[in-house]
């Protein structure tokens, strides 16, 4: 029997990069034997244990091969005459095939330091073409990686091309690949994520809500980038920049959706955008299994983050239907993320990612002034039931009216910024 550390601990440990997690591949070793020495074995398709005391995971070196369409259509061969060799050969990239041995020693015999150092992300061999969950990874690190300088490599990028034509990315399952993009996301450059998987045609088949975006022309005047694809790249790295939160980004990313069901003959006009790209958000939440709290936000910066631009606008009864519609007098929290997500959105704009935004701060303290406005007076004076929403609004009106205001005699705010798209 022989342990060598496997995939992402060796690759970031050679780039320097911050190791998660240790995974292990055992060869020469059989199910018993690893039972034998404490291990609990927790894989069903294939030997997979848990460590008895790191719970780290340990797989039996394995052979695998294609039986059936889509990425669980394969059998697999943990016969400890697997050499370690073969099972890295079964591995997705170049850079994920590498293993040190407990001496520190290196075997890499796909050429994964050389990739490393030319910061290529490559295939091992043909078999990446059997699991179409590999063209969501290869994405994943690329959106990992692109601060160091990594791309994909050109065969690669061929390879993933001819895997969307083969129809082999229909067979993702919603939760896989929600669960790929949620990751994803979560990276230092998430827009690279949604490039790669637009270079290679898989956007179309798994996104086609975003996908349908690209190519819709925007106003010069407002959007130099001019595609509305582009901007939601661009807005979406604003938001990473500004925010960790999967909700944030999420919603930043599929906020102008509405934006490819504008008639051509009135581009590159949008209006009525934000309520057009409602169907558009709840059809892609829907089939990839979104979770509630990124669902909840991207349909409410689709609909509402034109009025977050026109803030300066906004008469204090629109003002007020506004944070009602957001929940905003009960939740700060949700507030804010949907702030932040109309601040990327102005701000995802080329030569215009510094231009001031103080809408932001805006409609903040016009929310912060209605604070201490309660039902507790109204309760007091003898009110009840709908009577006591109606007397709430109508002091909150009354108290955005007065706020609004002071704030255009205090800032002197006469020419307000020119409302974004």
């Amino acid at each position: 029997m022989k342990i060598y550390l496997v995939g992402g601990a060796v690759r970031d440990q050679l780039l320097h990069y911050p190791v998660l997690e240790h995974d292990w591949v055992v060869v020469g070793a059989s199910p018993a034997q690893m039972t034998a020495q404490g291990f609990v074995q927790v894989g069903k398709d294939f030997p997979v244990f848990l460590h008895p005391k790191t719970k780290d995971e340990y797989a039996l070196a394995r052979i695998e091969r294609k039986i059936a369409p889509g990425y669980s259509g394969f059998s697999f061969d943990t016969s400890n005459g697997v050499t370690l060799e073969q099972d890295l050969a079964r591995r997705d990239l170049t850079i994920n095939a590498i293993a040190q041995a407990d001496d520190g020693s290196l075997i890499d015999p796909y050429g994964g330091q050389q990739d490393l150092q030319n910061k290529q992300l490559r295939h091992v061999s043909d078999a990446f073409s059997e699991d179409p969950v590999r063209i969501l990874r290869i994405a994943r690190f690329a959106a990992r990686y692109h601060h160091l300088g990594f791309s994909v490599a050109p065969e690669t990028q061929k390879l993933m091309q001819r895997m969307v034509a083969a129809g082999e990315v229909d067979a993702l399952v919603p939760e896989r690949v929600w669960k790929e993009t949620a990751r994803a996301l979560g990276e230092q450059n998430p827009e690279q994520f949604i490039q790669v998987l637009k270079n290679c045609g898989a956007l179309a088949r798994i996104m086609p809500e975003l996908d349908d975006v690209f190519g819709v022309p925007q106003p010069p005047q407002h959007h130099p980038e001019i595609d509305t694809g582009l901007h939601s790249l661009l807005s979406l790295q604003h938001a990473a920049s500004q925010s960790s939160a999967l909700t944030v980004r999420f919603a930043t990313l599929v906020h102008d959706l509405g934006k490819a069901c504008t008639p051509a003959d009135i581009l590159p006009s949008h209006h009525g955008h934000e309520r057009a790209g409602l169907k558009k958000v709840k059809s892609l939440c829907r089939r990839l299994c979104v979770p509630n709290d990124s669902k909840k936000l991207a349909l409410a910066v689709c609909e509402y983050h034109t009025h977050c631009h026109r803030a300066l606008e906004l008469n204090p009864s629109t003002l007020n239907k506004l944070f009602n519609n957001l929940g905003a007098y009960k939740n700060k929290l949700f507030f804010e993320e949907f702030a932040l997500c109309c601040e990327a959105d102005a701000k995802g704009r080329t030569g215009l990612e510094k231009r001031p935004y103080p809408q932001v701060s805006y409609l903040r303290d016009a929310l912060n002034s209605c604070a201490d406005i309660n039902a507790q007076p109204f309760m007091a004076q003898g009110l009840q039931g709908p009577a006591i929403g109606i007397a709430i609004n109508e002091a909150r009106i009354k108290r955005l009216k007065r706020f609004k205001g002071e704030y255009l005699k205090n800032e002197s705010v006469n020419n307000p910024p020119e409302a974004s798209s």
